[in-house]
């Protein structure tokens, strides 16, 4: 066991959409400009939030999600690569007693309360007055461990603000450390999938300095980072990976398309011995020269599918690669590039890769939303036979064809469905499957490239058992619809 050092406290909130985002950003910023080195993390399986976080402060963000990963991997994420630097901030996820299903396991709460962090409470001010107390009240009256030890109001008045912060301190006894007031210019834009990504905020950098320029004005900070560095020393156990496929070169899509990915996942394979190399369906011609494994993330695809359909080079090379024998890992907007075609945002159908016979279409809403438990019903790329993986689906396409190799199952409900096309070089379907907790598919994702990369030598040789179209595959084969 080892411990470290972590300075921490939670930003969280009573729900989405009361502030949590754009409070943690101009926080971190702020922090930054005072030189205290901050660190960024976000309680569950979001991938947005962390690239706002990276774009602030120019290190990775950690996703601290105690479904995926359990509470070592979450006391191990959060003391990595703090121990010795600044304050940590802690984003929290929907509201703070949000968890699997209608309890509150996994959520904001049960991160804090996990970790020892403190938590700030963002509460949206606008439109109310006294109720503002009876919200605080609640939140920490409903657990006795609530960890609740500040507030902030978010679009609050300076003129109603001393008010407001009597009214809630004297009926809840939690102080309030300040105040965001309502700023034109600094909203952060939305989505079908949340807030759209940092890398498409017009003048991002801009309204957070507008975020922090109001805190240093209105935020206790000092107060703030007391309670932060009151949070005990974090006790851990490290992990040590041996690498199993050194020098294996894997082929990482990231561009406007492309780009959720768990930092900590990426690291867990680069651990694991493999060189990841970036490229871009939407503008590179071939896969990055001698690769041997491809992983497709999600994103929006359907945003830009006619861009996608435009790269005819691009689509032929990775399904060429798909169909010999390249190991591959499609998740979500990955998946929905291998389709044959996708129906865009416009409504205006697109040719993609043609490796799985079927059309993704738009749904009305989200599809299969939340947690889910995997069991393989095949040997595959990620699992044997029986084996079992946690995951997290959120996406408003679908497929004709999602696949039947896995079958998934609600971890409270208990409602159970097929997904996923697997096969010994193959794995792709819309669920999320974070690779650093699940280091058993990591791990034979990994030995495949490197098997892949002694067979072949790169992408477009022969394949082995079980790839895509098999060896010798004409331009037609891949997966077909049921």
């Amino acid at each position: 066991m080892a411990t470290a050092s972590v300075p921490r406290v939670m930003v969280a909130a009573t729900s989405s959409g009361a502030g949590k985002t754009t409070v943690t950003c101009g926080l971190l910023r702020l922090l930054a400009r005072q030189g205290l080195s901050p660190r960024a993390c976000k309680c569950g399986p979001d991938f947005i939030d962390p690239m706002f976080h990276r774009e602030v402060v120019g290190v990775p963000s950690r996703n601290l999600d105690l479904y995926l990963s359990g509470e070592a991997d979450v006391r191990r994420l959060l003391a990595k690569g703090a121990d010795g630097e600044g304050v940590t901030v802690v984003e929290g996820v929907m509201g703070y007693y949000d968890g699997v299903g209608l309890t509150d396991e996994a959520s904001s709460w049960d991160v804090a309360r996990r970790t020892e962090t403190p938590c700030v409470l963002v509460v949206d001010a606008r439109g109310r007055a006294r109720t503002l107390a009876a919200e605080v009240v609640g939140v920490r009256r409903m657990r006795e461990d609530s960890r609740v030890a500040g507030v902030v109001l978010n679009r609050a008045s300076a003129a109603a603000f001393p008010a407001l912060r009597r009214a809630v301190e004297e009926e809840s006894g939690v102080p309030v450390l300040g105040y965001l007031p309502q700023l034109e210019g600094a909203a952060l834009e939305s989505r079908h999938l949340g807030l759209v990504t940092a890398a498409e905020v017009e003048r991002l950098g801009e309204k957070v300095d507008l975020v922090a320029d109001a805190l240093a004005e209105t935020l206790d900070v000092e107060a703030l980072l007391a309670l932060a560095r009151q949070a005990p020393p974090l006790a851990y156990e490290p992990r040590g990976l041996a690498p199993v496929a050194a020098g294996a070169r894997v082929a990482v899509a990231r561009d406007e398309a492309f780009c959720f990915y768990y930092e900590d996942a990426l690291d867990t394979l680069h651990e694991l011995g493999c060189e990841l190399v970036g490229f871009s369906p939407l503008s590179d011609g071939r896969l990055p020269e001698d690769a041997c494994g491809l992983y497709l993330g999600g994103g929006y695809p359907e945003l830009h599918a006619a861009a996608l359909e435009a790269n005819a080079r691009m689509r032929a090379e990775v399904a060429r690669a798909v169909r010999s024998g390249l190991p591959t890992v499609a998740e979500c907007g990955g998946f929905l590039y291998l389709h044959d075609a996708l129906e865009g945002a416009d409504g205006t159908w697109y040719e993609m890769a043609g490796v799985v016979h079927a059309r993704a279409f738009r749904c009305d809403r989200l599809r299969r939303f939340g947690y889910v438990g995997l069991e393989s019903r095949v040997d595959g790329l990620l699992a044997a036979r029986g084996g079992a993986l946690r995951a997290h689906e959120f996406h408003y396409w679908d497929s004709e064809d999602p696949g039947a190799s896995f079958s998934a199952t609600k971890p409270r409900s208990g409602r159970s469905w097929e997904c996923v096309h697997a096969t010994p070089t193959l794995h792709a379907g819309f669920p999320h499957v974070d690779l650093y907790s699940e280091v058993g598919a990591a791990t034979r994702f990994a030995r495949a490239c490197r098997d892949y990369a002694r067979r072949a030598g790169g992408p477009g040789a022969p394949g082995g058992p079980g790839a895509v179209g098999g060896p010798g595959a004409d331009a037609g084969a891949g997966v077909s619809a049921s």
